[in-house]
């Protein structure tokens, strides 16, 4: 059934928050945020390959990136890099995949993956997306994979799903009751101390058909667009079209869009050591860790350094001393010094750094 299985893998985000070592030129799905030799581009591909043929995997990336994508993939022929002229948010983008995927296989089941996320237990993450995609095939439904939540993190969205019999389908499938945005610190702990919430993944498992069809119902703009020129993907005239497209279609996300709203959407619960890896204290939570508890990466001596993330070119000797709690991070001449607790102000120095001096540092 793997002539069946396809894999969409959303590359076109900046990740500012891993500023400076993720910029607008090179985000971070193109580094080694783990210091292990491979992107996290590469790793989200070689996490899928038991599962999904490389002819059947499409990159979904901003058009500046193409060549990027092709140098970390070479393996991926070029016309699976699906380069979008502007981003748009998640919906049009798992449109486009989705539409050309399903004008090539009606009968598809689509995997819809972030490039930017980790994943420490890959034998069981393969085994639950096995176990995802069987369920998709076999049912009308939108699914989505729920981490079990280890903390009550508040920068991760939620859900909430029924545990009962009547809402269940086979294969560990839970209906969804409702999804939360990123909450406070007091509705976080709720929601982790009630039980039946997860953490929002990110990652979904559909059949071609059954998000065409919800397109259709929820996002009647989007679809009506991609519906006019569904025949012109995988032509000569790609291109042109998805440039017009994507003029026409609103920013939005999939999860606005079409999960919070559609009635056959459920959650496979699951727990293989994720991360998002959208921040970086989140490096330093699944990051290896000295005796300190100091994630490195770089040429490095510390002194009485304890709790830091440390990421600094190969070829620089770094040495730091008396620091407790602080992100050290260097790349492409700007080095940032900032406590991990301030880590939400990363955002606002990127602002700054852009209207101070220009576009070149951001």
């Amino acid at each position: 059934m793997a002539q069946n299985t396809y894999l969409v893998v959303m590359a076109g985000g900046i990740g500012s928050r891993f500023w400076p070592f993720s910029r607008t030129h090179h985000p971070k799905q193109f580094h080694d945020v783990m210091g292990i030799g491979r992107s996290m581009l590469q790793l989200t591909i070689d996490r899928f390959a038991e599962i999904c043929p490389i002819e059947n995997v499409f990159v979904v990336t901003n058009r500046d990136y193409h060549d990027l994508v092709q140098e970390h993939l070479p393996q991926l022929p070029s016309d699976q890099i699906l380069g979008e002229p502007i981003g748009r948010n998640t919906a049009p983008c798992i449109a486009y995949a989705s539409y050309r995927i399903a004008q090539r296989d009606p009968q598809a089941t689509i995997i819809v993956s972030p490039a930017d996320h980790a994943v420490v237990n890959e034998e069981e993450f393969r085994r639950v997306i096995r176990q995802a995609v069987d369920a998709a095939r076999s049912n009308d439904v939108l699914i989505t994979l729920g981490i079990q939540p280890s903390r009550p993190d508040t920068g991760y969205g939620y859900i909430q799903y029924m545990d009962d019999a009547a809402n269940s389908l086979p294969g560990g499938l839970f209906k969804v009751k409702t999804f939360t945005e990123k909450p406070n610190l007091e509705l976080a702990q709720m929601f982790v101390s009630s039980g039946d919430f997860l953490w929002n993944s990110g990652l979904f498992v559909w059949r071609a058909d059954v998000i065409l069809h919800a397109f259709r119902q929820y996002l009647s703009d989007i679809s009506e667009v991609f519906d006019e020129g569904a025949t012109q993907l995988g032509t000569g005239q790609e291109e042109d079209f998805i440039s017009e497209a994507y003029s026409r279609c609103r920013n939005i996300s999939i999860d606005y869009g079409v999960m919070e709203k559609a009635d056959n959407v459920y959650v496979l619960p699951a727990d293989f050591g994720w991360s998002d890896l959208g921040t970086w204290d989140s490096l330093h939570r699944i990051g290896k860790r000295d005796e300190c508890n100091n994630v490195i990466d770089g040429d490095v001596i510390l002194y009485d350094t304890c709790e830091c993330v440390i990421k600094t070119p190969s070829d620089r000797l770094v040495v730091v001393q008396g620091l407790d709690g602080y992100i050290v991070a260097e790349y492409d001449n700007v080095l940032l010094i900032c406590k991990r607790t301030e880590e939400q102000r990363v955002k606002d120095f990127v602002a700054d750094v852009k209207s101070k001096k220009g576009v070149g540092y951001n």
